[in-house]
């Protein structure tokens, strides 16, 4: 139905019988005073439109032409009071409609959306090698674990939530990035009885730590030398994001809360020459300000004579523009079952000062030299300063140098992916960077 100024002539007008009575019937059920019943006496047929241009009619006036009739209309007069009246009435009924199961939608279930985008120039420098080979110089555009990811919960009752996540990584300097490539899962979480999820995220050992580090996330991260960064064996990684994983939180209890999780790393059929893969981690911390204190145990199970276990400590104090931190970890490789274990012991230092919108920081890595294998130690030191543009966009510029002894070979952020990392060149080799860049979260 389409309605009509009564200065309009028969051409321009056009609707349908059922149209008319179909938004009547609707606007009734709506609000029952919005429309009423007209009756023959509230009705005039006229021909050929003797009142469209007729001034002494109240207006406004509607005209509407059904189908198959051009010379039959229907003329509905209503004065200006009570045409105003019906269409507020109109308005307040159709919004009332849609607004209501919005309402009822959004009292159990949310979604939100969040990431960072951290990018950085850096200008790298592999460093020359122990038998003399020179280094070389790298300039690049690295992305620094920039992410982008949904989130939500639903609230089931009884303190029970259903909860998930979807994220990915953002590769700002060359895009190709995989759908739920980051920490990706479904679960339900209880504010009595702790979370169990099931998914691809990272694991209780490696979250441990990550808030003590003053650098994560840049070319100046201290998994270089810690977190099995460079490893002792091809399968030693203890900072990794894992498949096949299930995990459980407890309850937060006054600042104390825990984590224990299993994966069984690969989905191929176990046998004598591939034997299953397992992982178990676990975690402990406490975590009321200005303390923050964890223990964290990891193991796995590489191959049918190569297992590998991990643990670490980190404690972290923080008082007002001051922060300190520390780590140490220790992680046995057992490489053969004849073969006597590789030990890899590292620590890692660091402090920070902020002031306004500014803040300075440093930290300093060591990796002990490996049990038989001599002039295997390095040490890694950074320094750097941030400028907080806002509460969620700043600022930052960071040195950072990586020192090997003459028999190893230890990479710049061996963890952080091909955008980040730099290998040395060689063995004796001390890679370095200098990194400018922009961190936004959202």
């Amino acid at each position: 139905m389409t309605i009509y100024p009564k200065n309009l002539n028969s051409s321009h007008i056009t609707s349908d019988l059922a149209g008319v009575m179909w938004l009547t019937e609707f606007l009734r059920f709506m609000h029952p005073r919005c429309c009423k019943k007209t009756t023959p006496s509230q009705v005039s047929i006229a021909k050929r439109f003797p009142y469209a241009n007729n001034p002494t009619r109240n207006s406004p006036v509607g005209i509407f032409r059904f189908g198959g009739y051009s010379t039959d209309v229907i003329e509905v007069q209503l004065n200006n009071k009570e045409f105003y009246m019906q269409k507020k009435i109109i308005a307040l009924a159709i919004a009332s409609a849609l607004t209501v199961p919005a309402m009822a939608l959004a009292d159990t279930s949310n979604v939100a959306v969040y990431g960072q985008v951290n990018v950085s120039y850096d200008f790298t420098k592999t460093g020359d090698s122990a038998a003399g080979v020179s280094g070389a110089n790298v300039n690049k555009v690295s992305t620094n674990a920039s992410r982008f990811g949904l989130k939500g919960s639903e609230d089931l009752g009884d303190g029970l939530s259903a909860i998930w996540q979807i994220e990915q990584s953002i590769t700002a300097d060359a895009g190709g990035d995989t759908l739920a490539g980051r920490d990706t899962f479904a679960g339900l979480s209880s504010k009595s009885a702790g979370t169990v999820r099931l998914g691809n995220f990272d694991d209780a050992y490696k979250k441990s730590t990550r808030k003590l580090d003053v650098f994560g996330d840049s070319i100046a991260d201290n998994r270089s030398l810690m977190d099995g960064g460079n490893g002792t064996s091809a399968g030693s990684n203890f900072a990794a994001r894992r498949t096949n994983m299930i995990q459980y939180t407890s309850p937060n209890l006054n600042g104390f809360q825990v984590d224990l999780g299993y994966s069984n790393l690969t989905e191929a059929n176990t046998t004598a020459v591939a034997p299953k893969r397992a992982l178990v981690t676990m975690s402990a911390a406490y975590d009321v300000a200005p303390f923050y204190g964890s223990l964290a145990y990891e193991t796995h199970e590489v191959t049918a004579t190569n297992d590998e276990k991990g643990v670490k400590l980190g404690l972290g104090y923080t008082q007002d523009a001051f922060n300190v931190n520390f780590v140490y970890e220790k992680i046995t490789d057992d490489l053969t079952a004849t073969t006597s274990s590789i030990e890899h012991n590292a620590y890692y230092l660091s402090g920070k000062y902020s002031f306004g919108n500014d803040a300075v920081k440093a930290a300093y890595t060591k990796a002990k030299s490996l049990d038989g294998t001599a002039n295997s130690a390095a040490k890694q030191w950074s320094l750097g300063y941030d400028h907080n543009l806002s509460k969620r966009t700043s600022l930052y510029a960071l040195y950072t140098k990586l020192d090997n002894d003459n028999g190893i070979g230890y990479a710049v952020g061996a963890l952080l992916g091909n955008q980040n990392s730099i290998t040395a060149n060689g063995v004796g080799a001390d890679p370095s960077a200098f990194s400018i860049g922009m961190k936004h979260s959202f």
